[in-house]
């Protein structure tokens, strides 16, 4: 029996590691999929919504992209505006990095006797060549172009075939389970919308929320600090933390006194207060929340298996992977322990909130099943 037991125990590590090993060496092909099916089910209600009113399913389709595409467009100008201001205060910047560099200097050669000279020295033999510089930085746009170009005709394929694609998921399962199966397909795409939709919200929100106390308490350049720790929301916990320091470096190299560096440090308190206890259960919802030690595993795994992207999907996957965990009976334990655990002062707040969000928005009370 434990010789069995064991066995077993084997064989689910080894086909575990089989199932990474491939997603690891098949990144190239699986991440555009993937980005491009997430995204495929936040324009498919705006498809749906131009076939309802007659329009060819391709010209529907070819609307949704160029919708895509003019979101994109839009938020690289408000950057690109917004690196262009920041520029005016390269100077200031550059001198403050030059002085700071030179304190660190100082402190290592009082502290560990390493000469100026010598750590120049280290520096330069660290730094690659302007020719190798180039190639990566060639090579990266190169993939991040080919990459892109793939995503959005895996968009276009995804809401073009979506039915086929439905009917040959249909045909692999047994026809007494099709309702099912059906039932799966639809509360994964529903999670997804769910989640995808939920994030633009949040970082909106985010974004005003930033801009509001940054420029209060006298931040240079505040909307695009701003949108630099709203956006850094896709990358949970890590994200606006990240942001925030990055904010606080930067003041600091412009000349920012310490009670500015502090009221940012307040500010991002503030909004992270926010966030967690009004925004997220309101805007997010329990359907996609899991519980954190599974998300730092899921963003841990993510980064391993597909690096950057796989921090962007893993949060989505999980949540679609306990939708199906939890219609499949030998895997229900699974999606439980990926839940958000919830304790019922908690699932009232919660209730109390969503029922208050609702009217405010003019719906219907919320499940929070």
């Amino acid at each position: 029996m434990q010789t069995t037991s064991a066995t077993s125990t084997i064989k689910t590590l080894m086909i575990l590691f089989l199932v990474f090993a491939a997603l690891h060496f098949a990144q190239e092909f699986l991440i555009p999929i993937f980005v491009g099916g997430l995204i495929a089910t936040i324009l498919l209600p705006v498809s749906q919504w131009l076939e309802s009113k007659k329009v060819p399913k391709g010209i529907a389709v070819f609307f949704c992209i160029l919708l895509l595409l003019a979101f994109i467009a839009s938020i690289f100008s408000v950057l690109g505006w917004q690196i262009s201001v920041l520029q005016d205060d390269y100077p200031t910047i550059k001198e403050k990095s030059i002085t700071t560099f030179t304190k660190v200097q100082e402190f290592i050669f009082s502290h560990l006797g390493i000469s100026e000279e010598s750590q120049l020295e280290m520096l330069k033999s660290e730094q690659p060549s302007i020719g190798n510089i180039l190639q990566l930085v060639g090579g990266s746009l190169i993939g991040i172009l080919t990459s892109f170009i793939l995503t959005v005709v895996y968009i276009f394929c995804i809401l073009y075939y979506r039915n086929h694609i439905k009917n040959f998921v249909l045909r692999l399962s047994k026809k007494a389970m099709e309702s099912e199966v059906e039932k799966v397909i639809y509360n994964v795409t529903q999670v997804s919308q769910q989640y995808l939709i939920g994030l633009m919200k949040m970082i909106g929100l985010l974004w005003i929320m930033y801009s509001i106390g940054f420029s209060i308490i006298g931040v240079k350049n505040a909307l695009f600090f701003a949108v630099i720790c709203s956006f850094l929301e896709i990358v949970p916990f890590i994200g606006n933390i990240t942001g925030t320091t990055f904010t606080v470096f930067v003041s600091a190299a412009q000349g920012g006194s310490l009670t500015l560096l502090v009221g940012i440090v307040v500010t991002y308190m503030i909004v992270q207060l926010i966030q967690g206890w009004i925004l997220e259960p309101l805007i997010v919802g329990p359907q996609v929340k899991i519980n954190p030690f599974s998300t730092i595993i899921a963003l841990v795994i993510g980064e391993m298996v597909w690096g950057l992207p796989g921090i962007f999907l893993a949060i989505p996957l999980t949540a679609m992977l306990k939708i199906i965990f939890d219609h499949i009976e030998g895997l229900q334990p699974y999606g439980f322990l990926i839940g958000e655990v919830r304790d019922p002062k908690e699932h009232k707040s919660f209730q109390g909130w969503n029922n208050i969000y609702n009217k405010l928005v003019g719906g219907k009370k919320g499940d929070v099943n």
